[in-house]
Parts: structure tokens; sequence; C-alpha cells
């Protein structure tokens, strides 16, 4: 595998260890009762899996474990496992050559980046994923392509269980692996854990315990336990009948999170089209990538130190420095005066400086500093000169914590790619844009449509943001003022979602009570599930 400066062994080998109760209950589920398996561990680093296989004493046919370090390849060989063999080979070259297949497939699959792989291994992934029918993406990670490939070695009925980073739940990366799987699977379950079960990584993981029986049944069910210990009481039965069927349309599993009644409400407002998408009204798209926001993003300090006031443009640049749905000037003011970083610097080209010797010093101190040979900034013609400088109508925070925000743009301030630019369309309104989404529908599918972040933060992307429902009428500019003076004085956000959604949902777009309870209900089971995982 091809070294990185910059990466540990560790990470380049994806070598995180499964703790026991985890790799103890996925084999309880895995055997529940069968005698007559062909076993195979496509990752099975010092063999934390045989090692239960067999402190459990269970019957089986074969067991065919391959790790890719030959160290650690040896360590599991020291377990002595009958019938067992251990194979230090690449499991993408496994599986692209085997003709072997299997009845029962575990383990906890390396994460390591696209990046990290030799071309070869790059060459095979991609192999594995001609075979399934799917594209093969940079941004994929190696546990997908281990999912995917292993479930191409399942005889015609057989089970998979691994131990999975929680972004399979929700990355856009994994979209064709969650399609993948609901097709290819009859039965899935998700296990969760609202706390960490890897004692050493902020790594968020779900248990995926899927079956293929040969019916025409996809169903999919999701269970939460407290920690890893709380699986020793689970009983394998409740995993054996998921109840939910699998939504091929969806795009993330967090959809299974909720249950069946509030999964149906949200798909019959989806398939209906009653209440359109935010971008009917607006287009979302990043904001401005400086290349290096401590050299172009700056204090009004800075902005006098070295005479930049020429260049220096009005900047918002991080959530706290907005207070509410409207940034005004005051807002801004307010900033620059606390010595926030409220400025981006826009510079010309350089012929264009030479009556300018303090922005041409500041320019020389960043290429000390080798700012211009960053990545973002040794692409353009002349690194100073940041591209796509546009101010937008309103913005929506990108990494947002209790929920995410829209907010107007009355100040006609730049902003960095920690905010995206939201440009309203030509037949809708500002004001009543932005208070359409201050609902609890709204909310509930930007915790659907965004994903979680260790420390209960909600990332939003604007593909992502132009995907959530958004109730729209005319009349719901009337509540702006409402809205912008509550959210401003710091009003608990529930209290103000009690008033919306009776003029929004209601009022204003017919839903029923019980449909309003149900619509914050999601919001509140979701936001609480994401917002828990920052209390650990």
């Amino acid at each position: 595998m091809k070294l990185i400066k910059e990466a540990t062994k560790d990470k380049l080998r994806g070598g995180f260890y499964t703790p026991e109760p985890i790799a103890s209950f996925i084999l309880k589920w895995a055997f529940n009762g069968n005698k007559k398996l062909d076993i195979l561990e496509p990752s099975c680093g010092d063999g934390v899996f045989l090692r239960e296989i067999k402190k459990g004493s269970y019957k089986y046919n074969s067991v065919t474990a391959i790790e890719f370090d030959k160290k650690e390849a040896e360590k599991a060989s020291n377990i002595g496992l009958e019938k067992s063999e251990i194979i230090s080979a690449d499991f993408h070259d496994f599986c692209i050559n085997t003709k072997q297949r299997f009845d029962l497939i575990i383990g906890n699959p390396p994460y390591i980046r696209y990046q990290y792989f030799d071309r070869q291994q790059q060459h095979f992934a991609s192999h594995i994923f001609d075979n399934a029918k799917l594209k093969y993406s940079k941004l994929t990670n190696a546990w997908v392509s281990f999912v995917v490939g292993s479930s191409l070695l399942l005889k015609d009925e057989g089970k998979i269980g691994f131990v999975l980073p929680a972004e399979i739940l929700q990355v856009s990366f994994a979209q064709p692996l969650r399609e993948f799987l609901g097709k290819f699977y009859n039965k899935i379950n998700i296990v969760s854990f609202e706390k960490l079960v890897f004692p050493d990584i902020q790594q968020e993981v779900v248990l995926l315990l899927c079956e293929k029986n040969k019916t025409n049944r996809h169903l999919i069910e999701h269970l939460e336990l407290r920690d890893a210990n709380e699986l020793d009481k689970l009983d394998v039965l409740k995993l054996k009948s998921p109840k939910k069927k699998v939504d091929f349309k969806s795009n993330k599993w967090t959809f299974y999170f909720l249950d069946q009644k509030e999964i149906d409400f949200l798909e019959t407002l989806q398939k209906n089209g009653v209440i359109p998408e935010l971008g009917e009204y607006a287009k979302v798209e990043v904001g401005i990538t400086t290349g290096s926001n401590p050299f172009f993003t700056v204090p009004l300090s800075t902005v006098k130190l070295h005479n930049l006031e020429k260049f220096a443009k009005p900047l918002v640049g991080r959530s706290v420095q907005v207070p509410s749905v409207i940034f005004t000037e005051k807002d801004w003011v307010k900033n620059r005066d606390s010595e926030a970083r409220t400025h981006f610097l826009s510079f010309p080209k350089m012929k264009s400086l030479n009556g300018s010797v303090g922005a041409r010093n500041y320019i020389s101190l960043g290429e000390e500093a080798k700012i211009n040979q960053g990545y973002k900034c040794g692409i353009r013609d002349e690194w100073q000169i940041v591209p796509s400088q546009r101010i937008s109508d309103a913005l929506f925070i990108r990494r947002n914590n209790k929920y995410p925000k829209l907010i107007i743009n009355e100040a006609n301030a730049f902003t960095t790619d920690t905010m995206h630019r939201v440009t309203v369309k030509n037949h809708a309104n500002i004001k009543a844009l932005t208070a359409s989404y201050y609902n609890s529908l709204s909310f509930a599918f930007s915790e659907i449509c965004g994903r979680s972040h260790g420390g209960g933060v909600l990332e939003l992307m604007p593909n992502e943001v132009e995907k959530i429902l958004l109730p729209y009428n005319e009349n719901n500019a009337d509540l702006l003022p409402l809205i912008d003076e509550m959210i401003r004085e710091k009003k608990n956000i529930v209290d103000l979602l009690k008033i919306t959604n009776e003029r929004i949902l209601k009022d204003n777009f017919g839903l029923s009570t019980s449909d309003i309870e149900l619509a914050d209900g999601i919001w509140k089971k979701l936001s609480k599930r994401r917002l828990n995982r920052a209390k650990r």
C-alpha cells in the first residue's frame, strides 16, 4: 500500500480493531444454530472474529480469513482455529480472482481513503464495482468496496455482518452502496449506539446485518442501543423479521431511525409534490474558496496595518457572527469592532498594484509563508486573485448545531465556504422564502438531507439544502419580523416553531394538527439523537 507522509501506519491500514462484545454478537446473529457454514473474514486483522469463533465453540465447514498486513496475518494464524485458512493478501485481489463462495461473511473492513490505494488496488476496487454494475468514484472509501465485493462472494442464500462507519447511512459517496444493498438483500438490520464503541477513535459505527434468501421482499429495520455492552442482552430473534419496506428512492438511510408511520408521512409528502423543494425557489452553491482563509479574511487591524482599505470587502465568515435570520450592516459593524475577521481581501492582477505598496508587501508576506504554493492558490494564473467573488441574496450555514439557519444577507457581505450562497429565483420573494423555512417540517428534512458529525454537528451541502421541503407562501413574509426578533433575543426555537407551524403549515398549507405534530416529532427525534452525541 502506498505510503503517504502525513498518514499514520494505522490510518494507511485502516486498522482499528473490533471490540469483543461486537464480534461476539455478530457471530451469535450469524450462526443462529447453523453448523455447516463456509465463512469468510475479508479483513481479519489480528483475528478477533476468529478468536470469538474458537471461544464460542461454533461448528462450521470452513473459515477463510484475508489480511493484507503479514504480521497481523501471522497473529491470526497463531490462534490455531480448526478448518481455517489465513491468507496474507489484498482482499480486492482475492475477491476478483477467487472461485470460492460463502454462506457467511463477517468483519470490520478497513476505513481507507481512495488516495491511499496504490494503482493496482484502485484497479481491483473499480473492477469490483463494475461486477456489481455500480459506478466507482474517487471519493469512495475502502469499506464500501469491501461490502460490495463481499456481497458478490455470497452463495444464493447467505449473510453478511459488518462493523461500518455510521456515514453509510448518510454520505453521498455511499448512496450507490445503499441502493445496491437494498436491492441485493431481502433483510437488512442496522444496529447503532448512543455512545461511541471504539475506545481510541471518534468514529461512530453501526452494525450492518444483511441476509439474502431468494424471496421478493426487501425489508429493513433500525435498532439503537446505549452501548456495545447492551448487545449481550439483545435477543437475535428481534432481528429476524425487519418490518419497514426499503424505499429505493430514499437518498439516505436516516429515514430508518423513524417508525413506519413517520416514514410513510414523509414519503407521501415527497411523492405527492404538494410541498415543493427549496431548490424550486433558490439556487444554493458553496461560498468563496479562498485557498487560505487566514490570509484572505482578516480583521480591521490587519487592513489598517497594511493599508489594504482599497481591497477590503465586507465579510461574514462564521456562524457565531450571525445573530439572527437577517444579517444587517449593524451586525457586520459590531463584528468588525470586536476584531473578528470581517474583511475579505479582493486583490487585482499584480500589474494593477504598482501604486499600492501595502498590498504588494502583504502579498510578498504570503509568498514568504508559501501560501501561493498551496493547492487552491497554486493552480491560479495569479495566486492572489480569488475566483467566484460574488455576493448572494441569502446565506445558509454549512455546519450547524441546534438547527440550520437560512439568513437574508442584508449587509451584502461576502462569505467563505463555511456558508453556502443562496440566490433567490425571480419568481420568489426573499422575505417569504426565508420565513417559510422556519417550520418543523423543513427542519425535519434538514436532518434527513444532511449528515451528522462527531460532536452533534449537522452538515448540509448545497444540493442537500435544495432538497429540503419548503412550504413557500408569499404571506409567510409577514412572519419574518417576529422570527428575526425571537431568534435575535435567543428565544427557545421550540416556542417559535409553535407559532410558525400554525401559520406556515396549517393556515397557509392546510396540514392537519396531527400532521404538524408528526413533523415536529420527527424533527425533535432526529435532532435529539444527533445532539446527544455532543454530550459524551
